[in-house]
């Protein structure tokens, strides 16, 4: 080989697969720790701290804001929660029936409310059923509302959860059952559904989280002072003092309640990946 070709032959790194990806980590931290120096040093402090952080209104928001906003949020969540938990479990042993139309219309609605947004439920809630059945009110008024919107969003998403997790109850579960003298139905309620419960518990919780901040759309169906969830009452108390100091606090008591439920999901989940193994 001439020196020609040894000198045209591409030299090799002398950095080990480690040390490559060892730089190439502190060339991230050095790009984002840059990213957060800049960012301190061209925002107004002095303008965010007089629009979010007024601390006045801080405490004019107590105790209301607990007792009042995140009470009502937390009830019409877990409301909801429940109206689609039992929906949400017709549904799913609609899809696995042997049935046929059950099957056809299980499957007809998840499409539908999966597919719609949240907003156009509480419009159908508040305004299409009162139109289309007059005369009749929804039990519980603006909480019975509250229920029914976040149910039937919530229904459509559980029982594709719930499905999943009874077909990965092993079926010899259900045959060990019937060879026992259980009929079909008692041994899917005493035997497979509790177990299927136990399997979907983490993507459940994760459900919770998102029907929490969901239920801030409760705007939408015109709630009086006393009704008011946390969005509700941050917007309004944010257009009386013409400052977001409000929704900032309202945005806090959310993280409040998901931060927590969030955790509570992760550690579900690798609960659940270990007894897999």
């Amino acid at each position: 080989m001439s020196d020609a070709d040894v000198r045209l032959q591409p030299r090799k790194s002398g950095l080990t697969r480690r040390q490559k990806r060892a730089l190439s980590r502190g060339a991230q931290y050095v790009v984002f720790v840059a990213a957060v120096i800049a960012f301190a040093v061209a925002a107004d402090w002095g303008r965010l701290k007089n629009q979010f952080a007024q601390w006045d209104l801080v405490k004019q928001m107590f105790p209301d804001v607990i007792t009042l906003a995140l009470k009502n949020t937390v009830l019409y969540t877990m409301s909801g929660f429940v109206v689609g938990l039992v929906l949400g479990l017709v549904i799913a042993l609609m899809r696995l029936s042997p049935v046929g139309p059950y099957r056809w219309l299980a499957g007809i609605y998840i499409e539908i409310f999966r597919g719609l947004p949240a907003l156009l439920i509480f419009v159908f809630v508040g305004v299409a059923v009162p139109l289309a059945f007059p005369g009749t009110e929804i039990p519980g008024g603006t909480y019975g509302k509250v229920a029914l919107a976040l149910g039937l969003v919530s229904a459509a998403y559980m029982a594709e959860t719930i499905r999943a997790g009874i077909q990965a109850v092993p079926k010899g579960q259900m045959e060990a059952a019937r060879s026992l003298g259980f009929s079909h139905a008692r041994a899917m309620v005493s035997i497979v559904i509790p177990q299927a419960f136990r399997i979907v518990i983490p993507p459940l919780t994760n459900e919770l989280v998102l029907l929490f901040k969901d239920s801030s759309l409760v705007l939408f169906l015109g709630v009086t002072l006393e009704e008011r969830e946390l969005t509700k009452f941050g917007r309004d108390l944010a257009s009386q003092t013409a400052n977001s100091t409000p929704i900032l606090v309202a945005g806090l008591c959310y993280l409040l309640v998901t931060v927590p439920l969030g955790f509570v999901v992760r550690r579900l989940e690798a609960k659940a990946g270990e007894s897999t193994k």
